[in-house]
């Protein structure tokens, strides 16, 4: 143990600035902060939190940090403090700077290039300190290392008042970096106001990747006072249990496999359930891998293979029965798989697949020796594993058997659905849309009112079948689930292409009441669940038809909210009297008005479905459209508070 303090010691004093690398300048930032953070939208304001956040993460996973602390303060700036090292403070050679105004000043000038800072890095450490740095209008820095504390701050990107030391002969236990910054509102137009559920969620993650760091959020903000600590000795392990908290399992603790392969750690976590679908989530260095990638292929090769092997070996299979598919043996199974590889190749539409062909032999090879050894170990289980994929593989012979049928009947053709689906008539599914309508008469008025070239109807009457409880036979047995799966193109389930999707915006339009939100919610479902990489895509989307129309003699407006309508009202003169109309349904609208509202790419507002958040919809979905009525129950109390206008 003191060897290994000694050890810690001296890679401790190794990092300085030596080992500060200097890529390029930072003058772009500003200029395109689109290409740094992806965009200005609040996705991109939260973004900033989590690159520094990333840095103090980096320190841990180093070994030299076990706490986290982010605060949203009064004024919506953001104070993130960890108890690593503290960022080096010595003279970086190539620009004759400090390290600490290099790492907050350059573009790709960090501990993480050149290999000497860090093995395995979630963030790049500086790159994401010197972006939050130029698209934040203040930004201080103070540095507790060898004894002494250091400070500069910063405006726009650019140096306000030159590191100095403010403390001295503080005790050697003490040591980290804490930053607190604002972002600049000239750049985040759309919004400067953090979402704190939005950060506490993605602390919540974190603290689960990450065993044994403690990460608290704290909000100080007075319209939303909270502060949460999360740490998880159990990682990924208590991540599964999390995500099957609302769920029936088959057994009671999930299971878990730690290993270390040619300098990639591989962890997972799994736990079966008596579901139909499959949960995996999947990441690289703390980052979602929302499109899978060779870490994924490892693991879902090693667990078919396994569980055919073990039932095969027992005589669990006659000799005349097919192998199980992996889609047979990943029926109910919730699993959590991540890696730390020290340098990560990221591909795929969104850059979050992961490509390197060794974290796929590294998960194979330590989850099958570790899965196999467990379920010759624990045959009650193992037992019971096989036995889900022999259900699973009964309902898929079903299920093909319905497809088969289906295919006879249809044709799986577009052109075979007549006075359903309107087609637009352009075939470049770049510039195509499919808008899902609820009703006919809604569906009516969208076909009238829309562009013929880019704009496809499909209207569904009432609500669809809850794929929550249903086995695939009975899904492609729903007329309405089977219209959307032919008219997109892509297949469905583990056949699912999303390179064949007929159009890249997928529209879910549905009246603003509660009717409409539940058709919203089980349409969702069933992309969430069968259509996911629609969403990893970025190709689904909300329609925002306006709740209000307001006509004052010519004057006629739109509304969106009751705090609207309340302003709009307090300003229009007495006279004449203002017409009110509350659209409870889109079939109050005629052609050229939903068009006009809804449909027309100039005006209407569309909200785009964020898979980044997967966990979080899961167990959403699971709890609202699930078998257990506790949770939902619990769900609805703790939420209740967020509804301001419910139509019953």
């Amino acid at each position: 143990m003191a060897d290994e303090q000694e050890t810690k010691k001296e890679r401790a004093r190794e990092y300085d600035a030596s080992q500060i690398q200097v890529l390029e300048g930072l003058e772009a930032v500003r200029k395109r902060p689109g290409m740094y953070i992806g965009t200005t939208s609040s996705q991109g304001l939260h973004h900033l939190v989590w690159e520094i956040v990333d840095n103090g993460i980096d320190e841990a996973l180093a070994g030299f940090a076990d706490a986290i602390h982010v605060t949203v303060e009064k004024d919506n700036s953001i104070t993130v403090v960890d108890n690593g090292r503290g960022i080096p403070v010595g003279t970086q050679k190539k620009t004759g700077k400090s390290a600490l105004e290099t790492v907050f000043t350059i573009l790709h000038a960090g501990g993480k290039f050149g290999g000497g800072g860090y093995k395995v890095s979630g963030g790049l450490h500086g790159v994401g300190a010197s972006v939050v740095n130029a698209l934040s209008s203040e930004l201080d820095v103070k540095v507790v290392r060898e004894g002494k504390r250091y400070y500069m701050d910063f405006a726009y990107g650019r140096v306000k008042t030159p590191m100095k030391v403010i403390d001295t002969d503080l005790p050697d236990n003490v040591h980290g970096t804490t930053v607190h910054f604002l972002p600049d509102p000239d750049i985040f137009r759309e919004t400067t106001v953090y979402d704190i559920k939005v950060l506490t969620t993605r602390i919540r993650e974190l603290a689960f990747l990450n065993k044994g760091l403690r990460i608290t959020i704290r909000d100080e903000r007075p319209e939303t006072p909270t502060e949460e600590s999360f740490m998880y000795e159990g990682g990924i392990k208590h991540y599964v249990e999390y995500l099957n908290k609302s769920k029936d399992v088959l057994f009671e603790e999930p299971i878990y496999v730690e290993g270390e392969e040619k300098g990639i750690t591989v962890e997972v976590a799994m736990q079966y359930t008596d579901d139909y679908h499959s949960n995996l989530l999947t990441f690289t260095n703390n980052i979602h891998t929302y499109e899978g990638g060779t870490h994924e292929e490892g693991f879902k090769r090693a667990l078919t293979r396994i569980v055919n092997d073990y039932a095969r070996k027992n005589n669990l299979m006659k000799d005349s029965e097919p192998n199980l598919s992996g889609e047979d043996v990943r029926e109910g199974l919730t699993a959590v798989v991540s890696v730390k590889h020290p340098d990560p190749q990221f591909e795929g539409q969104t850059k979050t697949k992961l490509g390197n062909s060794d974290a796929r032999t590294a998960t194979d090879h330590l989850f099958s020796e570790h899965f196999m050894k467990f379920m010759m170990e624990n045959p009650t289980i193992a037992r019971k594993v096989v036995d889900k994929g022999l259900l699973a593989s009964k309902a898929r012979v079903a299920a093909k058997r319905a497809r088969e049928v289906t295919r006879k009947k249809s044709g799986l053709e577009i052109s075979n659905l007549p006075g359903k689906l309107a087609d637009n008539t352009s075939k470049d599914p770049e510039i195509s849309e499919l808008f899902i309508v609820e009703g006919d008469s809604a569906g009516g008025s969208a076909k009238q009112g829309r562009s013929r070239l880019t704009q496809a109807i499909l209207p569904i009457r009432g609500k669809i079948l809850n794929v929550e409880k249903a086995s695939m036979d009975k899904i492609l047995a729903n007329e309405e689930i089977r219209s959307l799966f032919t008219a997109m193109g892509t297949g469905f389930g583990d056949d699912f292409d999303v390179a064949k999707a007929n159009y890249h915006k997928l529209i879910i339009m549905t009246d603003a009441d509660v009717d409409g939100a539940h058709i919203r919610t089980l349409l969702l479902t069933l992309i969430y669940r069968y259509m996911q990489p629609l969403l990893n895509a970025g190709f689904v989307y909300i329609a925002q038809p306006p709740l209000y129309q307001v006509r004052q003699g010519k004057m006629r407006r739109y509304i969106d909210s009751d705090e609207e309508l309340d302003q709009i009202m307090g300003q229009l003169p007495p006279s004449p009297k203002p017409v009110i109309q509350r659209y409870k349904g889109l079939g109050e609208m005629d052609a050229s008005q939903l068009w006009e509202t809804t449909m027309d790419p100039e005006k209407r507002r569309l909200l785009r479905v964020d898979p980044s958040d997967a966990a979080e919809a899961n167990e959403a979905f699971t709890t609202l459209m699930g078998d257990k009525v506790e949770p939902r129950r619990e769900f609805i109390e703790a939420n209740a508070r967020y509804v301001e206008n419910l139509d019953v």
